[in-house]
């Protein structure tokens, strides 16, 4: 063999060698680059999100339903919720019924945006629809969420907010404040409730890159898990509504702000076009299609047609949304005037009954004789005891009048009223060594005497005012 042979052959062998080097080298690169960008979403997909799975079925096993029983009967429902009729959603009513069943609510409060500046109630269902109770209702400006007015109510969304909230009071109906993060006209006595919190609201301190990354890789395996995510307790809102309660009574809800608007679609169009849209078919992006594009596209979803959608992802389908937390309300039966009327008066609770079903949860006074509810008043004295009783062990924390003045935990709690104020309880379920919150309730109110009129004008279970008529309410199959 010739020096000039071996020479090329060696040339050919460097060349080779170091090309493949630099090939290893630069797929360690990328693989460290995917490892560096991806990391937190990985370790969430293999390891964190499966963890919490299994830590969120092992609290739903160890259920035990409480002893303890306040004499009323709960329902499980849904407040702040959008339709078709809303601009940024195009779920219709039917969708609506479906997923509510799927969420096991017996209610829903409708909030949706008012159409053409006018909120018209006698747009949206009314009524029992398959064992759902549908109350209308619109969100408006100012964060304005009247309930429980006449169905041929119609409301200018531009009015005054003191006239319009005189109005809405001298039509029966309870005002409660959405989106209580924002400035509201707070001073209106006619304000009966807010939210102490909302999805919507906890979504948007959300870095929606790292966000994104969960959705990739984890939203079809942890889809819930993913969606809990977002969840952040909402401390400034909770000392607001503290602060409110210590000048009057405001009771608390939670809005699920249920809108099934967030997530993409994409479609292939009879342009030769990719066009990307948001959930709510929002224009989001459109792309002309080349070869090659066009190509893996076919072999991605399979052969295009105008009009194909070819894939859908949604973080919000509205059946999720109304499993991620819940209003509970003690109430005489399932009708409008007596879901409204709990509510306005602050005889409920909310809960993430994503985590695990709270239904069962009790919270009252109790001086030996008489229970007092949640939105209710207990007269003082010595013998007065908060009770409160959890399907699950939990860590109880109480607060009186903005601050806490006790913690206990296990699926009992016992406390002597010490003095006069606001008692609110909130309960903490363990999720993988840590306090997760669970349950808000609404304020029990002790008073400073005991005056024997003012007590016997509460209404107990069986004994709620039946002198008016009841709304007219009628029970459909759709």
């Amino acid at each position: 063999m010739s020096e000039e042979v071996k020479k090329k052959r060696g040339c050919l062998r460097f060349v080779f060698r170091w090309t493949f080097r630099l090939a290893v080298v630069a797929v360690l690169f990328l693989v460290c680059a995917f490892l560096y960008i991806f990391w937190d979403a990985l370790y969430n997909r293999f390891y964190h999100f499966p963890k919490v799975a299994s830590a969120w079925d092992e609290i739903r096993s160890d259920r035990v339903e409480p002893s303890l029983d306040d004499g009323w009967t709960e329902y499980r429902g849904i407040c702040h919720s959008h339709s078709e009729l809303s601009h940024d959603s195009v779920v219709p009513f039917p969708d609506i019924i479906e997923a509510a069943q799927k969420a096991d609510v017996s209610f829903i409060c409708m909030s949706d945006h008012c159409v053409d500046g006018r909120a018209d109630y006698s747009l949206q269902l009314n009524g029992i629809y398959l064992d759902i109770l549908f109350v209308p209702g619109f969100e408006m400006s100012g964060g304005f969420m009247p309930w429980g007015l006449p169905y041929d109510t119609v409301l200018d969304c531009g009015e005054d907010p003191a006239e319009l909230a005189r109005r809405i009071d001298d039509l029966g109906g309870a005002l409660f404040i959405a989106h209580s993060e924002e400035e509201r006209p707070w001073d209106l006595p006619q304000i009966s409730g807010m939210e102490i919190y909302n999805i919507h609201t906890d979504f948007t301190d959300e870095k929606l890159g790292d966000f994104a990354k969960d959705i990739i890789f984890s939203l079809k395996a942890y889809p819930d898990q993913v969606m809990r995510g977002i969840f952040d307790r909402q401390t400034d809102i909770l000392a607001k509504w503290d602060e409110l309660n210590k000048d009057r009574y405001m009771a608390g809800i939670a809005a699920n702000d249920a809108h099934q608007n967030t997530g993409y679609q994409g479609y292939y169009t009879d342009a030769d076009t990719f066009l990307l849209t948001l959930t709510n078919d929002q224009h989001a992006a459109e792309v002309k299609l080349g070869s090659f594009s066009r190509m893996l596209l076919r072999l991605a979803f399979g052969p295009l047609e105008p009009g194909k959608r070819l894939f859908r992802i949604d973080l919000d389908p509205y059946e999720r949304s109304l499993r991620f937390v819940n209003n509970h309300v003690l109430a005489e039966d399932l009708t409008e005037k007596a879901i409204v009327g709990a509510l306005k008066s602050g005889r409920s609770y909310i809960a993430f009954d994503m985590i695990a079903d709270a239904r069962g949860f009790v919270f009252f006074a109790d001086n030996g004789s008489r229970k007092y509810v949640m939105g209710e008043t207990a007269p003082m004295s010595d013998g007065l005891v908060l009770r409160a009783g959890s399907p699950n062990r939990v860590r109880f924390t109480l607060v009186a009048d903005g601050k806490v003045i006790d913690t206990q935990e296990g699926r009992e709690y016992e406390y002597k009223v010490p003095y006069p104020g606001k008692y609110r309880l909130e309960a903490e379920l363990p999720v993988l060594d840590e306090w997760v919150p669970w349950v808000y309730t609404n304020p029990i109110v002790v008073g400073t005497a005991a005056p024997e009129d003012a007590v016997d004008e509460v209404a107990q279970p069986g004994e709620e005012d039946t002198a008016e008529d009841e709304p007219n309410v009628t029970r459909f199959e759709i």
